[in-house]
């Protein structure tokens, strides 16, 4: 494609019989005005009618014709539209016409030896309105600068300059001049002067041309374009043309180098060269807002540039899509907001799929999210990823090296693996985001067949049990294919239903539906645990129930206790009771959750645990022809007895009477308060001396000194009462010899016991009690050390002297001490008594 087409403007038709020799040396326009200046010395006023609604000229034709004079040809012309003037330049001077009528303007006379001219803006918010016009002298080396206004104009300055001025340039108040060597800054305001660079042309081949606002384009030395910003610089790099250039303009984001047989069309921003365009006896060139015009000797031709738009689309239709993103940035400003963002991801996208087709994956995913690809388009070219969209089209550019995904899965299966590794990463990064906001279905119900089909059950399982947009019936008839029943209850569940999910799970327990996936039956619970409706909880709560008695985790309890705090309102402490009255197990476990993790301090409560407990013991025992295995049941049984004061001990002790359960009996006497018929029976018929021992430990825990002496001279009394071996007495009383009271325990030993047999115990016995004495005694002292340096404290306090004179008055009544009795506060105030107490009654 073309970046710019050409048309015939305008041919100078030979007049009269004779060989007609003028031929066009400059044009200048202005909207559809158009000023040929001949070599003759006449300037042609044209007028270019434009087709409807469209930018070529349809035809042009002559208004205006005026001869400058017998001969000479016109070098130069500019409009002047904000003064309605024409300047030209002809036979060395400077003229000004009348741009409609091309009559001179009186009062403008004629500007002598001037080689070349440049005009600025026009300074439109000055009263009156002018310009300012820059000559360049063909006698002196000098730019000249006139103020010209409707009806006169004056020189007001000059620029020196160290050789004779070529050609010029202005912006604003920087002027750009071009000698025969060199190219120079001046800025005649603040008359600074900046020489820029040399060059090796000749006066014909030097090009100075304003090429955008504050910038210049120069024909540098080594035939480089060179952009100079009016301070000075280049910001963008140059531009490297032909030898020979006769004129160079820029009709952004292009730079047009003219030669006598072609046009060569440059792009500003990437330096290169994009079309070639062959003109006979070329000679100039004009830029306008609308076209550029290529001048030859008898020929306008006007260039129009394709519009942005098509030129980006044609690069891409040429998958050139690293120069149509170039040309794209570069042109930014001058393209709608809309538009610009159109191309860009028109431009990125193309460039993802040559990226994806070449197999450069990751490049190929950054572009497509990027672009903002509609991953409907990605899911649709692969086999079975058929868009669920009804209606949807893809958007998919035709590129040269695409490939066919469904033959590449049958005839090579590792590369078309890596396409679909792809897939799955860019499914995963664009999931939940803006990108798939518009087909959240597709992408989802596409990720679940990939991850399905290359049995990712992680992925799967993390896919299903989150928030998604799975379509229910393209997926459960897959997972039934699958036998996945388990992932099809995540997926029932994330959609909510959650009936069908439980169900299908307890298919699987059951064995009606095959899985391998193990710990299903604590998902149920789980499950059930978490789920704040009631209806299907109490659906399922028998059957949960049932299959736990038969488990050894006991697990189905927590569809109860394993609830939110919050949610524990659902059910009644009461009516689970009622539910778990025929599952002993689940009702222990219910219980212990009331008492230990609830901390409940109703008596029912923990006197079922307790009978629950006993009931389990009871039965363990009797299982095992009397002998107790159940050692954990029994710790929790006593644990219980010990530390709860809520059960009902007749109740319990109801329940293991006449039973084996010895120290069960003796913690519950203790706690009513029979002590010695508890000692009894640890000693008598658990024949356990650690357990009795224990037992007063337990229960004198947290009782005064003679409490514990009393209890432990108790289970001696038992001892030597029960006749047994003197061994354990001897023990007792040589293992805790500081719990004893050594005077009563003298009182009840029988007389024939020797003082070998107690010896050791009347040591330790002794030994503790000084011990205790002494340490009583030191506590006594320290006590006496702390009293007397409180004292010494006060008594530096009270020792301090105060001076009683005239100046001393009560701080209340401000009336003056006359007596020694007064009060006198911490923070040094001194007051009477009798005021003190005032203020305290008051």
């Amino acid at each position: 494609m073309s970046i710019f087409s050409s048309a015939l403007l305008f041919e100078k038709v030979p007049t009269g019989k004779g060989k007609d020799r003028s031929t066009i040396e400059c044009v200048e326009g202005f909207c559809n005005n158009l000023y040929v200046g001949l070599k003759d010395g006449i300037i042609q006023h044209l007028s270019m009618t434009r087709q409807s609604g469209g930018e070529r000229p349809e035809r042009v034709r002559e208004v205006g014709r005026r001869q400058m004079g017998r001969g000479g040809a016109v070098s130069q012309l500019k409009t002047v539209p904000v003064l309605n003037h024409l300047l030209v330049l002809w036979d060395g001077s400077v003229t000004a016409l009348n741009m409609f009528s091309l009559e001179p303007v009186p009062g403008l006379k004629k500007i002598q030896n001037v080689s070349a001219f440049c005009v600025s803006q026009p300074a439109a918010h000055t009263q009156p309105v002018f310009i300012n016009l820059f000559t360049a002298s063909s006698k002196r080396r000098a730019v000249s600068i006139h103020k010209v206004c409707v009806d006169r104009w004056e020189c007001v300055g000059h620029v020196a300059l160290p050789q004779d001025p070529v050609a010029l340039a202005v912006c604003e108040t920087c002027l750009c001049v071009a000698t025969s060597d060199r190219y120079i800054l001046h800025d005649y305001l603040s008359q600074s002067t900046l020489e820029l660079f040399p060059h090796n042309h000749g006066k014909q081949n030097v090009i100075l041309n304003e090429s955008r606002k504050g910038e210049f384009l120069l024909n540098g030395p080594g035939n480089l374009g060179m952009f100079v910003t009016k301070d000075g610089t280049s910001e963008r790099p140059p531009v490297l043309w032909p030898e020979g250039v006769l004129d160079a303009v820029v009709n952004f984001p292009y730079v047009m180098a003219l030669q006598s047989q072609a046009l060569y069309i440059y792009s500003v921003l990437d330096q290169q060269l994009k079309q070639t365009i062959s003109i006979q006896n070329a000679k100039t060139l004009l830029s306008t807002t609308e076209n550029v015009l290529v001048v030859a000797e008898r020929e306008i031709h006007c260039l129009s540039q394709t519009s942005l738009e098509d030129q980006i689309q044609g690069l891409l239709g040429r998958e050139r899509a690293d120069e149509a993103l170039t040309l794209l940035d570069g042109v930014q400003a001058l393209l709608p907001q809309d538009s610009y963002k159109d191309l860009h991801r028109s431009i990125i996208c193309t460039s993802g799929w040559i990226k994806f087709y070449r197999e450069a994956f990751s490049d190929a995913k950054e572009l497509f999210i990027e672009g903002g690809l509609d991953p409907r388009d990605i899911i649709s070219l692969y086999p079975g990823m058929a868009a669920i969209t009804s209606g949807y089209l893809p958007h998919r550019p035709v590129v040269s090296n695409a490939k066919d995904l469904w033959r590449l899965s049958r005839d090579d299966w590792p590369t078309f693996q890596q396409y679909l590794s792809f897939l799955g990463h860019f499914l995963r990064d664009t999931r939940r985001t803006a990108l798939s906001q518009t087909c959240p279905q597709d992408v989802d119900t596409a990720l679940f067949k990939l991850y399905l089909e290359q049995e990712d059950l992680e992925n799967l399982d993390q896919l299903v049990t989150s928030p998604n947009d799975c379509q229910l019936h393209v997926c459960v008839p897959e997972l039934e294919n699958h036998k996945r029943f388990f992932t099809l209850g995540l997926l029932y569940e994330s959609h909510g239903q959650h009936f069908n999910a439980i169900q299908t799970w307890v298919q699987i327990v059951d064995g009606v539906c095959e899985d391998l996936r193990p710990g299903v039956f604590p998902h149920i619970v789980k499950t059930l645990s978490q789920l704040q409706l009631k209806s299907i909880i109490m659906k399922f709560i028998d059957w949960v129930l049932q299959k736990d008695q038969k488990e050894s985790d006991l697990v189905g309890v927590l569809v109860f206790t394993g609830r939110n705090p919050e949610d524990q309102v659902m059910f009644a402490p009461e009516e689970v009771l009622t539910f778990l009255g025929n599952y002993p197990a689940a009702l222990t476990s219910y219980l212990e959750y009331l008492v230990h993790e609830l901390h409940s301090e109703e008596e029912k409560h923990h006197t079922l645990l307790a009978t629950a407990y006993i009931t389990h013991v009871l039965q363990t025992a009797q299982g095992t022809q009397g002998s107790d295995v159940n050692g954990e049941m029994r710790e929790k049984l006593q644990q219980l007895l010990w530390e709860s004061s809520s059960y009902n001990i007749n109740t319990v002790q109801a329940k293991i009477k006449s039973s084996a359960l010895h120290v069960e009996r003796a913690i519950l006497l203790g706690r009513a308060g029979q002590h010695r018929m508890a000692l009894q029976i640890l000693v008598n018929q658990e024949r356990d001396q650690q357990a009795a021992e224990n037992y007063c430990r337990r229960t004198s825990a947290g009782q005064g000194r003679e409490f514990t002496q009393q209890l432990f001279l108790c289970l001696l009394q038992v001892y030597l009462e029960s006749g047994q071996s003197v061994t354990q007495a001897v023990d007792l009383l040589n293992n805790n010899a500081t719990t004893f009271n050594l005077v009563r325990v003298l009182q009840v030993l029988p007389s024939s016991w020797s003082l070998q047999l107690v010896g050791r115990f009347l040591c330790d016995s002794l030994r503790g009690a000084v011990h205790e004495m002494r340490m009583r005694g030191l506590q006594k002292n320290l006590a006496k050390v702390e009293n007397l340096r409180h004292k010494h404290t006060w008594m530096e306090a009270t020792q301090e002297k105060v001076k009683l004179d005239r100046s001393c008055v009560c701080h209340s009544c401000r009336r003056q001490l006359t007596g020694p009795e007064f009060l006198r506060r911490p923070t040094g105030e001194l007051i009477h008594t009798h005021c003190y107490s005032a203020d305290q009654s008051g």
